[in-house]
């Protein structure tokens, strides 16, 4: 049986509906009583997973404190510390108690840095470099899960996704989506930066596969629909989706870059101009896996 945690955040309400639909057992948790879900209050160092853990002999760890600089509710360093380390070490600890056998963690490819270099996607091997509260967090909790596999015999395995897109989707993705059904003109004409993104029903695939899959053990697993885009051609086929035509003009990203500085927006900015491309190939070779949807397809879906 599969235990998710954080069930009721955006990939989790994916992944637990794409378990009922394949008739996979599972038991899954929220902070707060609601539905089925098990509460299990705050996640931090003392949090008692015990009875959540019943049964269950895979965990898909979900659950975190993230962040988002659209709308300025990024978590305070140590909130983040205290939900994605403390937090996650001490359900790894409990689930070994338990006797789990799998634990597939959600990363982020934060972890890996806010930028890759052109031509150069970040895999599995690239070391990590992050620059941010979030990223930092996640890295540790990756240690601290890899400590207390070591330890315990129990099977680890880290997905980091780069951008997760989808109906319903917040923060980057959503902020785009509205900016391009504005019917504005957009400035983004001249970027040739590259991206990975993933849909939501993309990566509750890869979780349910990097769960079942033997192969899966111990493995750091690089996630993404496949080709990275552009964010001018991101905002052509979000347009294309929308059934409407991208007004892009092309300024030149140095301008974008001290505009964003002035203003503030130097990290929206970064999103939008820098690349962060993520190598799946290795992810692919391991588990066998294809991503279900195109990004055209999902992007058809999410607008």
């Amino acid at each position: 049986m599969f235990l998710v945690t954080g069930a009721t955040g955006f990939v989790g309400r994916s992944l637990v509906q794409m378990l009922r639909e394949r008739n996979l057992p599972f038991a899954a948790t929220s902070r707060k009583p609601g539905g089925d879900h098990i509460a299990v209050g705050n996640i931090d160092g003392s949090t008692d997973w015990r009875s959540a853990l019943a049964g269950a002999d895979t965990v898909l760890h979900l659950a975190a404190h993230n962040q988002n600089v659209i709308d300025g509710t990024t978590a305070e360093g140590e909130t983040m510390r205290v939900v994605n380390v403390d937090g996650t070490a001490r359900l790894a600890e409990q689930s070994a108690a338990a006797g789990v056998k799998r634990f597939v963690f959600v990363s982020t490819i934060k972890v890996n840095g806010e930028r890759s270099q052109t031509g150069k996607p970040f895999t599995a091997q690239s070391l990590p470099a992050p620059e941010t509260d979030y990223g930092r967090s996640k890295l540790e909790a990756e240690n601290r899960i890899r400590e207390i596999g070591r330890a315990t015999g129990m099977e680890i395995v880290i997905i980091r996704p780069p951008l997760v897109y989808g109906k319903g989707a917040r923060g980057s993705f959503n902020a785009l989506v509205k900016l391009v059904k504005s019917g504005a003109p957009l400035p983004f004409g001249a970027l040739d930066n590259r991206r990975s993104v993933i849909h939501v029903d993309n990566l509750a695939d890869l979780i349910v596969t990097a769960a079942l899959k033997p192969s899966a053990a111990g493995h750091v697993l690089m996630a993404s629909d496949g080709a990275a885009l552009s964010t001018a051609d991101l905002i052509r086929k979000i347009a294309a989706a929308s059934g409407r035509r991208a007004m892009l003009f092309p300024v030149p990203p140095s301008f974008l870059r001290a505009a964003g500085a002035v203003t503030g927006k130097r990290d929206v900015v970064g999103r939008l101009v820098y690349s962060l491309e993520a190598d799946c190939s290795e992810t692919k070779r391991i588990l066998g896996w294809t991503p279900p949807l195109s990004t055209d397809d999902g992007l058809r879906r999410s607008v």
